[in-house]
């Protein structure tokens, strides 16, 4: 295949996933892993710097608020991320900082708090992933008899964003004056109460905190379900999300754009950023030693009940090597935690026909994101045919271990790529949402006093 050395227009983004000890579930058993250092600061903001230097949008870090069962076999333990996200925004000057927080366990107000000291402590460099959280484990932390349906987590969720958008353009833009010279600290006629009352929240503002670099943080979205993709094409701004074939991602790309677009929204302005775990080799053979040597290193029964977290099922006593059937799933109903995973593995029995050694593998991976083997190039022309054919915008990078998985990935793949004038040679702003090609949302507020003025 021949590429242009450059090409204008359309811009790759990529942000570096940082998931304790690698995607693959036993990357911190592999060779030059560090999992001695896994709860060491210095060690992330190491990661996040050698991400800046290879000019990524962002680093991102998943959350949950419960302690998962299958934590005896992986690195399955969650640091607030947050408190995690401020230690490495000290320690860096461009790359995005992306975490997550539910709206099912918080406030409104506890997390629009959050994430504006992030945004002002960076400079304008803070996300948050959206989630709703469906593990069951969550919800006897916080009081609750059990976790509240899916449509009941959505709902709660547009009323939540709703909410912080509201708190986030509390203060107008030029509210805080500090003018030493008159005395006038903030002009409060442009700070205002939200007097937000819905069904699932009453509260007053304004935000005790002015307005964000950002105006507001960047929104990230990470359900692939008919709920979360409405959901998605009303708020979000950056989707993650989970496929296995080009095919499946080109559909799922369409779909968001187009809901975008029937709601007012520019389709630019919704990222769409699927998972791609790179297992880089010098040759085909030795990229492929190389997942092979991380799946020998896999617990079966970790992997089992994984799968069984995924979709309800489980399959232990299952021989290893005999193919999944079909009609294992036909009583399961919606996927029982994570809709769109569990419809995700559905489709690889259906399509590959694979034994549950082959099932376990593919999701040990990257819990069902796209898994590519190969050299550098052949890594460069997969993350290229998705881009060029609208399958994604960019790509959250999943290395199977840390460091050396990422290492390689930055000093072997990123280089092509801009070779072929798909990703940038430097920053040419300062905010995440100047790397993604986002606009800063003007205050609610001042759009109101201008269309009355």
């Amino acid at each position: 295949m021949a590429h242009p050395q450059t090409r204008p227009g359309r811009q790759l983004v990529l942000n570096l996933f940082i998931y304790p000890g690698g995607h693959h579930e036993a990357g911190w058993r592999y060779p030059g892993s560090s999992p001695e250092r896994l709860l060491d600061i210095s060690y992330y903001q190491d990661l996040a710097r050698s991400a800046e230097a290879a000019k990524l949008d962002a680093v991102f870090f998943a959350d949950g608020p419960a302690q998962v069962d299958n934590i005896r076999y992986a690195s399955r333990f969650r640091l607030e991320p947050l408190t995690w996200l401020s230690a490495i925004a000290a320690a860096t000057t461009r790359i995005g900082l992306i975490g997550t927080a539910s709206t099912t366990y918080y406030e409104p107000y506890n997390l629009a708090r959050l994430y504006a000291s992030l945004d002002h402590l960076s400079g304008g460099r803070a996300g948050w992933n959206i989630v709703t959280t469906a593990v069951p484990q969550a919800s006897g932390n916080f009081g609750l008899a059990e976790t509240p349906s899916h449509a009941e987590r959505y709902a709660r969720a547009a009323e939540f964003v709703d909410v912080v958008t509201k708190l986030w353009d509390s203060w107008e833009d030029d509210a805080l004056v500090a003018d030493a010279a008159s005395g006038l600290f903030a002009d409060d006629t442009k700070i205002h109460p939200i007097e937000h009352v819905g069904r699932h929240f009453r509260v007053k503002g304004a935000l005790n905190t002015p307005r964000s670099p950002q105006g507001r943080p960047v929104y990230v979205q990470a359900g692939s379900s008919d709920d979360g993709r409405s959901f998605a094409a009303r708020y979000a701004e950056a989707i993650f999300t989970a496929h296995q074939t080009v095919d499946s991602a080109k559909a799922f790309y369409a779909d968001i754009k187009r809901q975008a677009e029937s709601l007012g929204r520019s389709p630019d302005h919704v990222k769409i950023l699927p998972g791609i775990s790179p297992y880089i080799g010098s040759t085909e053979a030795e990229a492929q030693r190389l997942y092979e040597e991380l799946n020998d290193l896999i617990q079966p029964a970790y992997s089992i009940a994984q799968l069984k977290q995924i979709t309800g099922i489980d399959f232990t006593g299952h021989p290893l090597n005999a193919e999944v059937p079909l009609d294992a799933f036909k009583d399961a109903g919606p996927a029982k935690q994570v809709a769109s995973r569990f419809q995700l593995v559905v489709d690889i029995v259906k399509r590959e026909k694979p034994t549950l050694r082959q099932v376990i593998d593919r999701l040990a991976g990257a819990r069902g994101h796209y898994v590519a083997v190969g050299t550098p190039e052949r890594i460069a022309d997969e993350i290229q045919l998705w881009f060029e054919n609208k399958a994604a915008d960019g790509f959250n990078i999943m290395p199977p271990w840390f460091r050396g998985g990422f290492d390689l990935f930055a000093s072997e793949v990123v280089p092509i790529l801009r070779r072929r004038g798909l990703f940038r040679h430097d920053y040419t702003g300062r905010t995440l949402r100047e790397h993604y090609g986002l606009p800063r949302p003007e205050s609610v507020y001042a759009t109101e006093a201008r269309a009355t003025a």
